[in-house]
C-alpha cells in the first residue's frame, strides 16, 4: 500500500488542491477546510449540497498561509475581507462572507434525505468546532474501493475528485478493503491515523464539476451494494508529515 494522492480543501465545499506533502496536526491537515462561505440569510455555511455552484470554484493556500480562490470565471479572490467577501457575494448573487472556522462558531450543515432529490428535506446537525469538516478530521480513500464502485456501475465516472478524500491510497484488489481498518491504526509515512467508522455519503458525489458530468447513479450504486458509504472518517493519532508515495502499514 501507498500513498497515491494527497488533498486540502482550504474553504469548505470548494474543489481542494492537490499536494505533494502535507502536515497533520491534531485536528487534521494543516489548512484543511480552514474557511467557509457564510450565507447572511441562513446563518449556514454553504456546502456543495445546498449550493452546488461551489464545486466550480477551488481553493489553494498562499505561502503566507491566506486562502486563495479561483473563481469559475478566472478572477481570483485572496484573503479574507470586504473585497472577497463583495466578489463571493457578486460571484453567487447572494450576500455572503468568507469566514475562518478557528474564529467562527460551531456551524450547522444539512444534507438531504434523499439524496438523489434536492427537493427532499434536509437533515441538519453541527459540525466539529475551529475546522469545517463534516464530521472527523480527515477521510481515507482507497483504489480499490473505486474499483468496487465501477465494476458495480461501469458507467460511471468513478474519479476520485467526487468523493473528496484527504488520503487517497493505492493498492491491489477490489472492494472497500479500507472499511477492516476500522480500529486499527495506519501508520503513514511519519503519520499515524485511527480509522473510526465508514464515511457516510450524500449528494455530494453525484455532483458535477470541471470534468465530472451529474451522476446520481453513483450515489444510487453505493447505497445499493456499499450502505451509501465509500472511505473512512480517520482522527490523527500521530502528528507529523506525509508525501505521495509513502508507504502505509497496519497496526
Amino acid at each position: 500500500m501507498r500513498v497515491a494522492e494527497l488533498w486540502r480543501y482550504p474553504v469548505k465545499s470548494l474543489r481542494g488542491e492537490r499536494l505533494t506533502q502535507a502536515i497533520a496536526v491534531g485536528d487534521g491537515f494543516v489548512g484543511d477546510r480552514s474557511w467557509g462561505i457564510l450565507d447572511a440569510a441562513t446563518g449556514r455555511i454553504l456546502t456543495g449540497r445546498r449550493e452546488p455552484r461551489l464545486l466550480f470554484a477551488s481553493a489553494a493556500v498562499t505561502p503566507e498561509g491566506a486562502p486563495r480562490i479561483v473563481l469559475p470565471g478566472g478572477d481570483v479572490v485572496t484573503g479574507v475581507g470586504a473585497a472577497s467577501d463583495a466578489a463571493l457575494s457578486e460571484w453567487l448573487g447572494k450576500s455572503v462572507q468568507l469566514v475562518v472556522a478557528t474564529e467562527s462558531p460551531a456551524s450547522r450543515a444539512e444534507f438531504f434525505r434523499d439524496a438523489t432529490d434536492d427537493a427532499s428535506d434536509a437533515l441538519e446537525w453541527t459540525m466539529p468546532k475551529d475546522r469545517f469538516v463534516d464530521a472527523m478530521p480527515l477521510l481515507v480513500l482507497t483504489s480499490a474501493g473505486l474499483r468496487a464502485g465501477k465494476a458495480a456501475h461501469p458507467a460511471g465516472d468513478w474519479n476520485v475528485a467526487r468523493f473528496r478524500p484527504n488520503i487517497f491510497i493505492e493498492l491491489d484488489g477490489e472492494g472497500w478493503l479500507e472499511d477492516a481498518w476500522c480500529g486499527r491504526v495506519l501508520r503513514i509515512g511519519g503519520i499515524g491515523l485511527a480509522p473510526s467508522k465508514p464515511c457516510v455519503r450524500c449528494t455530494m458525489v453525484t455532483r458535477p464539476q470541471p470534468g465530472l458530468a451529474k451522476d446520481v447513479d453513483i450515489y444510487k450504486t453505493l447505497a445499493r451494494t456499499h450502505g451509501a458509504t465509500a472511505g473512512v472518517w480517520s482522527s490523527v493519532v500521530t502528528t507529523g508529515s506525509v508525501a505521495e508515495g509513502d508507504p502505509v502499514s497496519l497496526t
